[in-house]
């Protein structure tokens, strides 16, 4: 067996069932499970239509870099969305199966074992494939904590010049995944030149990125920050997006690559041998969903409705805000210390029967802290009553703690 498995680390989900291994929750009242990022508003009909459709599309070996029609939609929307010329659709683009099985396969094609003590940065707390990336690649994880007296930015001069030299890849995640930042300007172009002097490649989240809240001012892409810095060959920068929660479809699983060229090349080669194909129906659906933008404005009016509502009421005794984007509420719970974040979910869980992720299991220790501890992710993916009906369970068991 590949020995490197050992050093993986239970997913956060697993350790969330073993938490709660004898728990009985409260029998009064109906579970709300606000704990796992899994979008639950309804899908668009037009996309299972599309969909439908295509289904005799099952008869045929789709190709690794999927048509040419799915290709072109993508990188339509890449100019539509953030303002940039409509990258190549034959080199700049490739369609993946979502954009967590993308990111896990990206590093093994871009981390180089000939190298000394290779690195991968990423942020702390984290998506854990980024993680288990690494260290399936043979490489050391480098955790930047990102912290609230500092906006959870990542604070790239944290990192010392001698792990720089030996950094391959960095992973930023913005919107953030707990945190809901959104990268600036200002730090893509910090990470920018600590990329041209050091030569590492930057893998850019960005699933949650139609997911905000000003349709005037849609988060900034690592795309359209180098297109304003001109960087217009996205040299050492790929992109990740997906249309799990731009458009309801997590089974779909359906996303793309987009960027520097070169590095997509290789990304294809690897791609070819990993038999990563995007199934025919699966690409045509895709095609619908990525030229409509109606749905995906109706669903950020639900998600805006449902964080201006619920937002203020989990406030009341939680410090939490609405994020710059995504679905996720990181709320503090270090006003109830000693009551650990795994504590309060438990306890949660038992007197009120509502779901929430411990910080603590999305971090790693760093610099002497877990800075997820004393935190608890709350995703906002049920439906409005739901989730009021959650906020208002929250905030009886805060009143008994």
């Amino acid at each position: 067996m590949n020995s490197d498995l050992a050093l993986l680390q239970p997913y956060p989900f697993e350790k969330l069932r073993q938490l709660f291994a004898g728990v009985v929750p409260a029998p009064t009242v109906k579970e709300i499970k606000l704990s796992i990022g899994e979008p639950q508003h309804e899908t668009p009909p037009f996309i299972k239509q599309a969909l439908a459709d295509k289904l005799a599309g099952l008869a045929n070996y789709p190709t690794t870099q999927g048509s040419d029609a799915l290709r072109q939609a993508i990188a339509g929307w890449i100019a539509r969305r953030y303002g940039v010329p409509t990258p190549d659709a034959a080199t700049q683009v490739i369609p993946v199966n979502g954009s967590r099985e993308a990111l896990f396969a990206f590093a093994q094609t871009v981390i180089d074992r000939r190298r000394a003590a290779p690195k991968v940065v990423c942020p702390n707390p984290f998506y854990q494939i980024y993680e288990g990336a690494a260290l399936l690649a043979g490489a050391q994880p480098v955790y930047l904590n990102t912290l609230a007296h500092t906006d959870f930015a990542m604070e790239w001069a944290d990192l010392p010049e001698a792990t720089w030299r030996e950094v391959q890849l960095v992973y930023v995640c913005s919107p953030g995944n707990p945190t809901g930042k959104v990268m600036d300007l200002a730090a893509w172009k910090t990470l920018f030149e600590l990329s041209d002097r050091y030569g590492f490649v930057i893998a850019s989240d960005e699933c949650y990125s139609e997911i905000h809240f000003d349709e005037a001012n849609p988060p900034l892409g690592g795309l359209a920050a180098a297109a304003q810095l001109g960087r217009h060959d996205y040299r050492k920068l790929v992109m990740f997006s997906s249309l799990s929660k731009r458009s309801n479809v997590p089974g779909l699983r359906s996303g793309f690559v987009a960027g520097d060229a070169a590095i997509l090349k290789n990304f294809l080669l690897y791609r070819t041998y990993h038999g990563g194909a995007m199934n025919p129906a699966v690409q045509a659906a895709s095609i619908a969903a990525w030229n409509d933008e109606a749905h995906v404005r109706d669903n950020r009016r639900l998600y805006a409705e449902k964080f201006h509502e619920v937002t203020p009421l989990i406030a009341r005794h939680l410090d939490c805000r609405i994020p710059d984007a995504g679905f996720y509420l990181w709320a503090s719970v270090a006003k109830f210390a000693p009551i650990a974040d795994t504590d309060f979910a438990r306890e949660l869980l038992r007197q009120k029967n509502v779901v929430v992720l411990p910080g603590s299991y999305l971090a790693r220790d760093n610099a002497g802290i877990n800075p997820g501890a004393g935190f608890v992710r709350i995703a906002l993916v049920a439906g409005h009553e739901e989730c009021r009906e959650a906020a208002a369970r929250i905030n009886d068991f805060c009143l008994s703690l």
